[in-house]
């Protein structure tokens, strides 16, 4: 029996060309501090959460991403 599968079982379908990788851009949600949690129109859960921790004696942190700083999609 001849088959004209490859190594997966699988006949190729060739012909499709992926997106390059500098063309893909992925939106990234921008890092916040406490006090823009502090001040923010429409708090979530992640950012109280985060204003909570923050608000203990002697807390470090590095900020939490923020929901609402994501870029609208085109």
């Amino acid at each position: 029996m001849n088959k004209t599968a490859t190594k997966s079982g699988k006949a190729s379908k060739g012909g499709t060309k992926k997106k390059a990788h500098s063309d893909h851009h992925q939106p990234q949600m921008k890092i916040v501090t406490s006090d823009v949690c502090a001040v923010c129109k429409t708090p979530c859960t992640r950012g109280l959460a985060y204003l909570d921790r923050m608000s203990q004696p002697g807390a470090m942190g590095n900020g939490v991403p923020c929901v609402l700083t994501l870029p609208k999609a085109k």
